[in-house]
């Protein structure tokens, strides 16, 4: 197993603006009295640990690894959804520049937001700086604390499983962990098996 790599994902804890289902990229909102109460520390452990630095994915690390200190990077934020943030739907849904951008989110951007190139290109930059410091340190393993549209962007660059952005389903209380060949992985190819972590235990209450 020497020749191999662990990355696991996980996505942050379920927010206060994720019950109301409401657009959340940059702006924050605190993981719910619920959530916060259902996360249990995860048993696994790993040779290094990262976060994206918004409160919702660091309070939901000191959860999830207590006695750990995550690096944080801000190329690990969520897509910028500019004055759509803190939104719902139904706010929404009648302004023309919305039904384009649900019609073509590749190609539009909210406005003041991200587009989704922009995006690539900034968690692109975040996943290199992981390898480069797992590659320098010698480690096989690592821990990333992030949020929905990351996770899914990965998983479609890089799960042994082809499928689109959109086709993931990345649901809070759930991570993955994602097992390359090293030099396959130095190589930028797709990871070798992909498996499910949960982060939540509600058998515990």
């Amino acid at each position: 197993m020497d020749d191999n790599l662990v990355i696991a994902l996980f996505r942050h804890g379920i927010t206060q603006e994720n019950k109301r289902k409401a657009y959340l990229g940059w702006s924050d909102s605190p993981l719910s009295k619920e959530e916060s109460l259902s996360i249990r520390p995860i048993k696994q452990s790993y040779d290094l640990y990262f976060s994206s630095d918004l409160e919702r994915c660091i309070h939901t690390t000191k959860l999830l690894f207590p006695n750990e200190n995550a690096i944080c990077l801000s190329e690990f934020r969520e897509m910028n959804f500019g004055k759509w943030e803190k939104k719902t739907y139904e706010q929404l849904k009648d302004r023309r520049e919305y039904q384009r951008w649900l019609t073509d989110p590749f190609s539009q951007s909210p406005p003041d937001g991200e587009l989704f190139s922009n995006f690539q290109c900034r968690v692109q930059s975040g996943w290199n700086k992981i390898l480069n410091r797992m590659f320098d340190s010698n480690c096989s393993s690592a821990a990333v604390v992030t949020h929905g549209g990351v996770i899914r962007l990965l998983l479609s660059e890089l799960s042994p499983v082809q499928k689109a952005f959109w086709e993931w389903t990345v649901s809070h209380g759930i991570g993955f962990e994602l097992i390359f060949e090293k030099e396959a992985l130095r190589r930028g190819e797709r990871c070798t098996l992909l498996q499910e972590v949960p982060i939540t235990a509600k058998e515990h209450g």
